[in-house]
């Protein structure tokens, strides 16, 4: 019985795997969710010192030896409302106007399997997703000169034909492995094992030999791939019965080249996971309550085609050529867990991060404006018996804008404000 009840949760998250392909967004701390975990999501993202679920293999490898035999499964509705508008003053009001991203409903599905080998040694695998460089903005009212000012044609934000936009999915497939190195302190380790998919729309007035290195390479040409690989270590550590401690670090990893968009990437289509690491605490001051803070650190610097300023004077997709100019980011996560009573618990959290946006950077960020700062989060659990439960979890974040100089005309002003909501479902086994 046992073995049939391991191989339904196998098929199970092998369903929510292949969901994990298709396009997500998740713009918070820049491109990265605000958190892993239906119930981490709750609370703030908070995850790194907390051992309840198996979703080990996104934030800390080592907790895994520490959550059980389990599988947790997790779907999040995420709703982001994305728009750019530019005030072109002298120019007859041709550049002029203000669009939305058609687009405001993802799904982000998730998974995490974890099996016990003996008290002391634990082996599963994560499965999780980046995204959220994902628009679409209709034409808008825009009027542009292609030909340096004798004919007025319509055009989009960025002066191409139809919609502008692009799409980014990542899917990492973690598997992982745990070590109690010491009764309270394990060590862990995931293969992080990288897939993703792309393309861009309606950037024609960028795809000439003047502004690319690859004419024809820049923009629509429909979804390319790449694969990659990459690390993630992790130590947790329980000291007593009140205070848990955790630190992880993940490698960049290393994705192949987008070939269809090498005209657009600088380094002739690099576009890689960037690094990151993160430290944690989890405190409880009375049985029923734990308070749970983490600092994470995400390296944009190190993705040349994310964090190359817009403004070098290089043709796109050149090596060391122009990015989007995003700078690393700082993110606080803090969340709060009340167990109401043995079936039900209650969550609540708040994720502080960095803008990664400057202003130079403001024209090429319509194409990819995560923007956001303050994420407010609330989440709960439900324990449906002694080996299921079920968990919820919402966020909300305001609204936050960045303004600069636009390379096109005046003024541009990119904004975005989200929401989430998902639910959860666990079995211990």
């Amino acid at each position: 019985m046992k073995f049939k009840n391991n191989r339904r949760a196998l098929a199970a998250a092998c369903l929510v795997a292949g969901l994990g392909v298709s396009p997500l967004a998740g713009a918070t701390n820049g491109y990265f969710p605000h958190g892993y975990g239906i119930k981490a999501k709750g609370m703030g993202g908070a995850s790194t010192a907390m051992a309840d679920d198996a979703l080990g293999g996104a934030t800390n490898p080592a907790k895994m030896v520490f959550v059980g035999s389990r599988l947790d499964l997790g779907l999040e509705l995420f709703s982001p409302h994305r728009d750019a508008e530019r005030s072109a003053v002298g120019f007859g009001g041709l550049l002029e106007g203000k669009v939305s991203s058609d687009k405001t409903v993802f799904w982000v599905p998730e998974v995490g399997y974890n099996r016990m080998l003996n008290p002391n040694l634990s082996v599963g695998v994560t499965v999780y997703g980046n995204g959220g460089m994902n628009t679409t903005y209709p034409q808008g009212p825009f009027q542009c000169t292609p030909d340096g000012g004798v004919t007025i044609v319509p055009g989009n934000a960025l002066c191409g034909g139809g919609s502008l936009g692009v799409d980014l999915s990542q899917l990492v497939v973690a598997p992982t492995v745990a070590w109690k190195a010491a009764p309270q302190h394990a060590l862990g380790a995931s293969l992080l094992l990288g897939y993703q998919m792309f393309k861009a729309f309606g950037v024609q007035a960028f795809d000439n030999a003047q502004q690319s290195s690859a004419p024809g390479s820049v923009t629509n040409n429909g979804y390319d791939s790449s694969t990659g690989v990459g690390l993630r270590i992790g130590y947790m550590g329980q000291i007593g019965s009140n205070l848990s401690v955790g630190a992880a670090w993940s490698s960049k990893v290393n994705m192949g080249k987008l070939d269809k968009y090498k005209g657009l990437f600088a380094g002739g289509g690099d576009f890689d996971i960037p690094s990151n690491w993160s430290l944690g605490v989890a405190f409880k001051p009375a049985a029923d309550l734990t308070l749970a803070l983490d600092y994470q650190r995400i390296n944009y610097s190190g993705v040349a085609s994310v964090s190359n300023s817009s403004q070098i004077q290089q043709q796109l997709g050149s090596p060391g050529g122009p990015g989007f100019g995003w700078q690393d980011v700082d993110v606080v996560k803090l969340g709060l867990a009340w167990q109401m009573n043995p079936q039900w618990t209650l969550r609540a959290g708040y994720n502080r991060g960095d803008n990664p946006v400057r202003a130079r950077d403001v024209t090429f960020n319509i194409l990819a404006p995560g923007v956001m700062k303050s994420h407010y989060t609330a989440g709960f659990t439900w324990a449906m018996g002694p080996s299921s439960e079920l968990s919820g979890a919402l966020m909300v974040a305001p609204r936050q804008t960045v303004t600069g100089a636009s390379i096109l005309a005046g003024t541009e002003t990119i904004g975005m404000k989200q929401y989430s909501v998902g639910l959860g479902w666990s079995m211990k086994f």
